[in-house]
């Protein structure tokens, strides 16, 4: 895939968890204040989908900055120090639009078992959105100041950090460290360890309890294995924090891999493909020796080939593309 394209790709996505993720938390506050069930539900769903959406969003960044800045030599009225910054505030707003996400599946989880959620949970969503929505806007602004001298502060702010100084950008210096640039040579290997076991534990769930609905273990009900997604959940949380890592501190190696945003676009199909099985009504009246329908089974075979799909690309990077 050229670069050109992800940085098309880059424009046209930024504006769904700015945009998108505003909304959504509007949708929220008013389910708040008039104690709407339904309207709570249908922005907890937003919440979730946009935090999937955001991580092709981010990843492309890469791209569009090698489109503006090809070979480190940036066009004439684009600024690198704003590129940094905006990598900067983009990476800590994705972390928390992530954790947004994770709360509101939470939140669908448990209205799974019970109609009442604790106030707790719908407190931390709205507290991580408002926050959330706070450093995307930020984000969007010096985004916006990248190749606009003309709103461009006359002096930037420099996001070093002392134990990287001569790496501009909070990102790029966690890249450095886990790259080993800054004599942490192990962290790479033991994110990578790390990484495995997040991997064993989500592909684990994801086994169990699809093969379950396609007929396996038929004395179990959905409802008795649904205690197990939030551990699947976890292993995802473990994958994408590494990943993040792994990425922060090679982006080169990835983002000129098309075979990398193959393997993001069957993440964001398994996060929809999740969803499914939290929103269906029906997969969660299956008991002991019940079949599932038609539709859950083609879920369920969906859900197992998205993850394949996303193990063999995860393993085969260093040898498919044109990257590593």
């Amino acid at each position: 895939m050229e670069s050109l394209n992800l940085a098309h790709l880059h424009l046209l996505l930024n504006h769904l968890p700015t945009i998108g993720f505003g909304i959504a938390l509007g949708v929220y506050i008013i389910a708040l204040v008039a104690r709407s069930d339904a309207l709570k539900r249908i922005s907890l769903i937003l919440f979730f989908l946009i935090a999937v959406m955001a991580l092709p969003t981010f990843t492309s960044g890469g791209a569009a900055e090698r489109v503006l800045c090809p070979e480190n030599k940036c066009a004439e009225g684009v600024s690198p120090e704003m590129i940094r910054i905006h990598e900067d505030w983009a990476l800590l707003a994705f972390l928390l639009m992530e954790a947004t996400g994770f709360f509101a599946w939470l939140a669908l989880w448990q209205l799974r078992k019970s109609s009442q959620l604790a106030s707790w949970n719908w407190a931390v969503v709205l507290l991580l959105s408002l926050v959330t929505v706070s450093l995307m806007a930020t984000a969007a602004g010096y985004g916006s100041e990248i190749r606009h001298p003309e709103i461009r502060p006359s002096e930037t702010a420099s996001s070093a950090m002392l134990l990287c100084a001569d790496t501009p950008g909070v990102a790029r210096c966690i890249g450095a460290v886990v790259a080993g640039n800054t004599g942490v040579a192990w962290l790479w290997p033991a994110a990578e360890t790390v990484h495995f076991i997040g991997l064993c534990l989500l592909f684990a769930v994801v086994l169990v309890v699809n093969l379950r609905l396609l007929g396996m273990a038929k004395g179990l009900s959905f409802k008795a294995l649904y205690q197990l997604l939030p551990f699947g959940m976890l292993g995802f949380a473990i994958n994408l924090i590494t990943g993040m890592m792994f990425f922060l501190a090679a982006p080169g190696q990835y983002v000129n891999n098309i075979e990398f945003h193959r393997k993001v676009a069957l993440i964001v199909a398994a996060g929809i493909n999740v969803l499914y099985f939290m929103l269906v009504d029906e997969d969660w009246s299956i008991g002991p020796d019940d079949n599932a329908p038609a539709r859950t089974k083609i879920a369920a075979v969906f859900a197992i080939c998205l993850w394949v799909g996303i193990l063999y690309y995860g393993h085969m990077l260093p040898f498919l593309g044109n990257a590593f």
